[in-house]
């Protein structure tokens, strides 16, 4: 049976790199890498393409902001670590595809339904493949309250998704200033 591994941090804390280079010494070189990032500015672009030189050439790289769990029944091959990085662009992007922009008054009904679903079958979809599964996630239970509806319901919505991957995983790590604290085993 696979093993799900989930792992947390703030912003910059250490939780990409140490998922890495967990995938790494679990799969070497038998990865699909699971990218939810969208290149919606140069910034960003800059950004994913450091990433992408920075991961093994050897690794398999799927991009999919949204429904990942047919990006990943389509392109898995029998690597032996699925990597999603991250839950929390995953959750953003299905939020923001859900409104108009941050104008628009959000339905957390339906934020909520909708991220509920893409958790239920995704998760489904790794247990059903048997493989070693890491996610990396934000922590945002942290932070002040956003003080717009769009960021309230975000992090309401995230903070969900967070806790039911956490109840299905075999382990969980927290990460601070780079450091991984095993929270659950």
């Amino acid at each position: 049976m696979g093993k799900l591994i989930l792992i947390l941090g703030g912003a910059r804390s250490g939780k990409s790199t140490y998922a890495e280079m967990l995938a790494k010494e679990l799969g070497n070189d038998s990865v699909l890498y699971v990218a939810t990032a969208e290149a919606k500015d140069e910034e960003m672009r800059s950004r994913i393409e450091r990433h992408q030189i920075e991961r093994p050439s050897t690794w398999k790289t799927l991009e999919a902001p949204t429904a990942i769990s047919e990006g990943i029944q389509k392109t898995w091959d029998g690597q032996d670590v699925i990597l999603i990085d991250c839950l929390t662009l995953l959750v953003s992007n299905i939020l923001l595809a859900g409104t108009g922009g941050d104008d628009v008054p959000v339905d957390m009904e339906l934020a909520q339904a909708s991220m509920l679903v893409e958790v239920e079958t995704f998760a489904k979809t790794i247990e059903n493949l048997n493989v070693t599964t890491i996610i990396v996630s934000n922590e945002v239970g942290l932070g002040l309250v956003p003080p717009y509806e769009l960021g309230r319901v975000y992090r309401d919505v995230l903070g969900q998704a967070n806790q039911n991957i956490a109840k299905r995983a075999d382990e969980v790590y927290f990460l601070v200033a780079g450091i991984p604290m095993q929270v659950k085993s």
